[in-house]
């Protein structure tokens, strides 16, 4: 039976670069997308491009803020597929301000997608890896959990939060030979950067070593070697994707 690598937030962007890297790994892939139109506008084109190469992908509507949603799509993955041997907590928004003026919608509703979302997901696959003997668990921080970042406070604190949750799962479900590790991106060409204004950009590619944005393929090979047999004694590890970056 092929492996089953399940991931959050997958019909665009990060999660839709994760999703064909480990479909071309010979993966099986559910694509979490969180509503219909989502699914027409990007979900089903990452399903196609999967399917490519040679292996079986499904989208999946479920909002993975909400506890009893996640129980639901977990159980409908594990019956199309008859396993879940990767899951990728790869869903995220931002609602961008600063302490001082951001409301507490704002602050809820991206600690609901970021934070809260990891802990359902890990609450429900955990079961079904444990009963499986095996599995890798990929959560998606970012260099802002790492170091903060002004103008995000609710972004900054959800991505620190899937750190401690990652180490503590890594220390929890170690013995049952499941791996659990965070990536840490930093700026990465995708939709959410594609919005800043030019002379944004190009201060931020200052402080950047390698002086340029990421793609999101270079993040989806780290989870690749993650989610892959080479990856079999990494546990409970933050690796920064940021070109340098952080230092």
């Amino acid at each position: 039976m092929a492996k089953t690598a399940l991931i959050t937030g997958a019909s665009q962007g990060l999660g839709a670069a994760m999703a064909k890297r480990l479909a071309k790994d010979g993966f099986n892939i559910a694509i979490n997308c969180y509503s219909e139109n989502e699914v027409q506008n990007g979900g089903v084109q990452t399903a196609e491009a999967c399917r490519e190469f040679g292996v079986e992908a499904e989208c999946f509507i479920c909002d993975v803020s909400q506890f009893d949603a996640c129980a639901g799509m977990v159980k409908a993955v594990k019956e199309r597929f008859g396993t879940i041997d990767v899951l990728v907590n790869n869903a995220g928004i931002t609602k961008d301000g600063l302490v001082a003026r951001m409301s507490e919608a704002q602050f809820d509703a991206v600690t609901n997608v970021n934070y809260k979302s990891v802990f359902n997901m890990i609450r429900h696959v955990s079961g079904i890896m444990m009963k499986q003997k095996g599995g890798r668990i990929i959560n998606v921080s970012s260099v802002a959990g790492v170091n903060g970042n002004a103008g995000q406070f609710n972004y900054s604190a959800s991505k620190a939060g899937i750190i401690g949750m990652t180490k503590t799962a890594a220390k929890e479900l170690g013995a049952r030979n499941i791996n659990v590790n965070a990536i840490a991106p930093g700026f990465i060409n995708t939709q959410m950067t594609a919005v800043l204004g030019d002379d944004i950009k190009d201060a931020i590619k200052k402080q950047i070593s390698l002086r340029r944005y990421g793609e999101p393929e270079e993040v989806a090979s780290v989870v690749s070697f993650l989610a892959g047999p080479d990856a079999s004694y990494v546990s409970g590890q933050v690796i920064l994707i940021d070109g340098c970056l952080s230092m």
